[in-house]
C-alpha cells in the first residue's frame, strides 16, 4: 500500500488537519502508522495542542505533569465543562482552572467534562486561593447538585458525591464524616498550591488521594457501578481550582 509508505514529513502535514477520531481510525491502518501516531511527541499532536489549547496553558506551568503534547490535549478534553457547574462560577480561558465568584451564602461546584466507568484514572487537583471554611475534592455523579444556600460540604452531601475536605481532613459522604484522613496522627494541613492526586479505581471500586508523591490510603470504598466526574466544591469568593487529568495512574 504506497500510503503506508508515505515519509513522515508528508504524514505529519496530512495527519495535522485531521480530527481526533480520524487519526484514531488512521492508526489502525498499518503498523507504519500507528507507530508514527503512538509517538506522542511528534509534530502532530503539537499542532493539535496549539490549535486547542490555549497559549497561556502551554507556556505555564499548569501542565508540568503532563509530559506529551498528546497527554497534554488529553488533559484538555477532560478538563473542567463550563456548562457543569454552578452558576457562580466560570472556567478561566486556560480550560483547567475554575473562579469561583464572591457570592455570600452560596457552595458552588464543578464537575470535569469526562466521567468514568471503567478503568483506573488519575487527576491532580490543586487551591489557589483561600480554602475558606469548607473546600473539598473528590468525585459526583450526573445527579449531584452543584449549588446551594449557606457555606456547606456540597460535595458528599448527598449519596451521589464523595469527598475529602481539605480543612478539616473529614471524609464526607452521604450528608455524614466517614472519618478523618489520611489516617496519620497529626495530618498535616493542606498548603495553597500542593497538587493532590485524585486516584479513582472503576474496576476495584475505590477512590485514593496522593499527596506530594505519598500514597495516603484508600478513601472510599464501594463506590457504585455509575459514571463518576471529577469535582470539587468552593465557598471563599475569587478563590480558583486547577485539575488536570493525567491518566491511568503509575504503580510503585
Amino acid at each position: 500500500m504506497a500510503a503506508a509508505r508515505l515519509p513522515d514529513h508528508v504524514l505529519e502535514v496530512i495527519f495535522s488537519y485531521l480530527q481526533l477520531p480520524d487519526l484514531r481510525n488512521c492508526s489502525l491502518v498499518c503498523k507504519n502508522w500507528y507507530k508514527f501516531l503512538n509517538d506522542e511527541n511528534n509534530d502532530v499532536w503539537r499542532m493539535h495542542c496549539v490549535r486547542r489549547l490555549a497559549e497561556e496553558a502551554l507556556k505555564s506551568d499548569i501542565l508540568a505533569n503532563v509530559p506529551t503534547y498528546k497527554a497534554k490535549l488529553r488533559a484538555f478534553y477532560h478538563a473542567w465543562n463550563p456548562n457543569d457547574c454552578s452558576r457562580n462560577i466560570y472556567i478561566k480561558p486556560n480550560s483547567f482552572t475554575l473562579h469561583r465568584n464572591p457570592v455570600a451564602q452560596s457552595t458552588d461546584a464543578a464537575r470535569g467534562k469526562i466521567g468514568f466507568r471503567t478503568g483506573r484514572h488519575a487527576w491532580e487537583v490543586w487551591w489557589e486561593g483561600p480554602l475558606g471554611t469548607v473546600a473539598v475534592i473528590g468525585i459526583a455523579t450526573k445527579e449531584a447538585a452543584l449549588q446551594c444556600h449557606g457555606y456547606v460540604a456540597l460535595l458528599g452531601a448527598d449519596e451521589q458525591s464523595w469527598g475529602w475536605n481539605l480543612v478539616d481532613n473529614h471524609l464526607l459522604h452521604n450528608g455524614d464524616s466517614q472519618g478523618n484522613y489520611p489516617q496519620l496522627n497529626n495530618a498535616p494541613k493542606y498548603q495553597l498550591g500542593e497538587r493532590i492526586r485524585v486516584i479513582l479505581d472503576c474496576d476495584d471500586n475505590t477512590l485514593a488521594f496522593e499527596r506530594n508523591y505519598e500514597f495516603l490510603g484508600v478513601a472510599f470504598r464501594g463506590l457504585p457501578d455509575k459514571r463518576l466526574y471529577p469535582a470539587v466544591s468552593a465557598v471563599y469568593g475569587n478563590t480558583e481550582v486547577s485539575m488536570v487529568y493525567l491518566g491511568p495512574p503509575l504503580d510503585g
